[in-house]
């Protein structure tokens, strides 16, 4: 059965891995499984046709047959315990690094999503200069627990597995913030993540779609 997955027709953020998609690229590549991407408009999000997919109007979906996901995590998941090459086979391994899926978009994301709305959309507000260094502060809490736990270690628990990839990907939102650098261990951890053949080919494909779209202006 062919893998389909849905994703922008034009990124926001213009192909740079950023958009959700790009987490499940990264882990069909890791797992070796070829996939079709359908493309989607903002409008086409709206539209019951894809609602029926994800009920909430985002993307990516995922499906496989009859089997429908939605939901990042879910989708990686499900992945994950299908396909060798993103969960140890040990089970207490494995649950550990399920763990760790949870922990990037339950624990981790929350606050660095938070800023990115500080910054991009409420930045014209004004009480946003007041609101901004407490959103910061909240990242750079996360990020010193994250760090002292990964300390020098390439990876989260032995090697690289699902919940790495999820870490990685949500840690990305931050390097235009100039927070990440902030924990050297830790930008170094997310260039050894963009560094792997799998997320390279999932970068690749997604840039390859925003760069064939003609820009504004």
């Amino acid at each position: 059965m062919t893998i389909v997955i849905t994703a922008f027709e034009r990124s926001p953020d213009g192909g740079k891995g950023l958009a959700r998609d790009t987490r499940v690229r990264w882990a069909l590549e890791e797992t070796g499984q070829p996939y079709e991407v359908r493309l989607v408009s903002f409008q086409a999000l709206k539209e019951p046709e894809h609602l029926r997919l994800h009920p909430f109007g985002q993307i990516p979906t995922y499906e496989e047959g009859d089997l429908v996901l939605f939901e990042t995590g879910a989708i990686v998941l499900h992945l994950a315990q299908r396909h060798p090459g993103l969960l140890p086979d040990d089970d207490d391994a494995r649950a550990r690094a399920v763990a760790w899926m949870f922990a990037a978009v339950n624990t981790v994301e929350p606050p660095i999503l938070d800023l990115v709305i500080a910054r991009i959309h409420e930045g014209d507000k004004p009480w946003a200069t007041q609101r901004l260094p407490l959103v910061e502060a909240r990242v750079r809490q996360r990020l010193g627990q994250l760090s002292a736990r990964l300390d020098d270690a390439q990876w989260l628990d032995g090697a690289f597995s699902a919940g790495d990839l999820m870490m990685a990907s949500v840690l990305l939102r931050l390097r235009a913030s100039g927070i990440l650098d902030e924990f050297p261990n830790l930008a170094a951890y997310v260039a050894r993540g963009e560094a792997r053949p799998a997320y390279r080919r999932a970068f690749a494909a997604q840039w390859a779609i925003n760069a064939a779209v003609p820009q504004a202006g």
